[in-house]
């Protein structure tokens, strides 16, 4: 056990949930008589066991109400187990609802030194970090300003700040990743890369698969309570995409025309470098009016360009036209992507016919981008006839 950060248990976790009003002496007696609890029971986790290293960066994924806050703050023993244990090895760190504990009447600096004495420090020590935390938080110009007149976004951001200067053996991160603009999560980026070349261990709550890909050493699937898969960080965003692709697929298959045929003309290799372009052709029969065609990437899980983006690969198309899209690898990062196809409606956007995961492809290469997987430049090309 002594290379053992966090050790679950069989852990289980029980909330009851009141049907009605029984806080009275009265409504609980005649609940009693009659043999009504009064509450329903709520389990968001079920049996599960896992074990996590010393110095792994841990992820655990999941839809939302899979329960994968409540396995956070249950390591986090803000909630007692209502049945098995839960077991760690150090000091913990809570990246858990940032901002608890500031005052709304105080001022950003006031604040900073309120939630680091939470955190165990001393007003020397504040004073000492108060220019870093200043500093990295990019609100210098409110720091005398009350916080009940900064936005949502703003106190996250300070209280990131502050957080990150916490001491622990083990930091737990929910979903902190979606702090603040791109400039600043880009830090945020580069503060987690710092804390992975440390060794030091982190268990990671997030929706972004290429967070997980990035940073994870080891990840976990959650669905329902229960565990579905513990593995390396690219079979659980592979597994996260492919489960997020088949219930939107479902829910639109069953708005799909199928009247309206959609023929497409894919790559026949499915590996590609920088240097090349992918080429996709689309016929449509049987449309009794314009429509859209959109051809959205998706990699780690996200639509990263859609029809809703600027520079879209989206063009309107008659019926039995045929219709061309370029693309240039040279503006993509090297990894996997998939592409959907789909036809829309011009007034009410609705989906007419949906190919998910029309084709998935590999670029192989070098980074040439640090906020995102690419920069998107493509071409389309209408033709008169087939």
């Amino acid at each position: 056990m002594d290379d053992i950060a966090v050790a679950v248990n069989t852990l289980t976790k029980t909330f009851k949930i009141p049907t009605e009003a029984s806080n009275g002496i009265k409504q609980k007696t005649i609940n009693y008589l009659k043999g009504k609890k009064g509450y329903r029971e709520f389990t968001p986790l079920k049996d599960i066991s896992f074990e996590i290293k010393k110095g792994e960066f841990f992820g655990i994924v999941g839809k939302n109400g899979s329960g994968k806050s409540t396995l956070l703050k249950s390591i986090a023993q803000i909630y007692t187990p209502t049945g098995g244990s839960v077991q760690v090895n150090g000091s913990l760190v809570p990246f858990i609802e940032l901002g608890v504990g500031f005052n709304p009447e105080l001022t950003g600096r006031e604040n900073i030194f309120l939630n680091g004495a939470l955190l165990g420090f001393s007003h020397k020590e504040m004073e000492l970090m108060y220019d870093d935390i200043v500093e990295f938080s990019e609100l210098a110009d409110f720091m005398e300003e009350k916080l009940k007149n900064y936005s949502s976004g703003m106190q996250v951001r300070l209280a990131f700040s502050v957080a990150i200067k916490a001491r622990g053996d083990i930091l737990m991160l929910d979903e902190v990743l979606a702090v603040g603009d791109a400039a600043f999560q880009q830090k945020c980026f580069d503060y987690f890369e710092k804390v992975k070349r440390s060794g030091q261990t982190v268990v990671f709550v997030t929706h972004d698969m290429n967070a997980v890909r990035r940073f994870c050493s080891r990840a976990m699937y959650i669905e329902s309570g229960r565990i579905k898969h513990i593995g390396s960080p690219q079979e659980i965003a592979d597994l996260y995409t492919e489960i997020n692709i088949e219930t939107i697929t479902k829910a639109e298959e069953e708005s799909q025309d199928d009247s309206v045929e959609m023929i497409v003309d894919l790559p026949d290799k499915k590996s590609f470098t920088q240097k090349e372009t992918l080429d996709i052709g689309v016929i449509v029969d049987g449309i009794s009016e314009d429509l859209f065609v959109n051809i959205s990437f998706v990699y780690g899980g996200f639509v990263f360009a859609d029809r809703n983006c600027r520079d879209t690969p989206q063009h309107f198309i008659k019926n039995g036209r045929e219709i061309n899209f370029k693309q240039q690898l040279d503006c993509f990062n090297p990894g996997r992507y998939d592409i959907h196809i789909s036809l829309h409606r011009r007034i009410d956007d609705g989906i007419v016919k949906h190919l998910p995961r029309a084709f998935s492809f590999v670029i192989k290469g070098k980074d040439k981008f640090r906020d995102g997987p690419m920069k998107l430049l493509g071409e389309w090309k209408l033709y008169e006839g087939r």
